[in-house]
This record gives structure tokens, C-alpha cells and sequence, in this order.
């Protein structure tokens, strides 16, 4: 999986359209192999970026859980403590 698309489910407030949006993004980008894309994709990418938006939305919509919400600055904090264990 690509590291940056992060987890959008079962946060408090919930996942903004600019997270969704960057993270289809990304996803995108990692299918197409393209960070931008040429003047002859760019209709394709964009078109393939808004209708990843659109299922995770979906997604993201659908989904339950009877888990309590994840705070968005604690999981932030983990993810640095990670990083600073991985990489020193």
C-alpha cells in the first residue's frame, strides 16, 4: 500500500473533502505512475481522481463500527514516534 494514503475511517471530526480528495490523489498517482500528468492524460487523470473521491466517499459513508473514534492529534503523535524509532 502506499504509505501516504492515510486512514480516513473512524475519526473525529470526520475525514474533510481535502483529505478524501488528497488521498484519491495519491492513489492515482500510484496506479498511473504520473505526479502530473501530460496535457493528453490530464482529462483522464482528473476524471480517474474525482471518481476515486466519489467511491471513497461512498465508502467512507457506509461503514460502521462500534469502536470509539480515534482522536486525530494522538494518532499523529504514534505515527511520530514511529518515524522517529524507524529512522532515528
Amino acid at each position: 500500500m502506499c504509505r501516504n494514503i492515510k486512514t480516513l475511517f473512524n475519526f473525529e471530526p470526520p475525514a474533510t473533502e481535502d483529505e478524501i480528495h488528497a488521498s484519491a490523489l495519491q492513489f492515482v498517482r500510484k496506479l498511473s505512475g504520473f505526479n502530473a500528468p501530460s496535457k493528453a492524460n490530464e482529462a483522464a487523470f482528473e476524471l480517474a481522481v474525482a471518481e476515486v473521491s466519489a467511491s471513497a466517499r461512498k465508502l467512507l459513508t457506509s461503514l460502521h463500527t462500534h469502536a470509539p473514534a480515534r482522536d486525530r492529534e494522538i494518532e499523529a503523535e504514534k505515527a511520530r514516534e514511529r518515524s522517529k524509532a524507524r529512522f532515528g
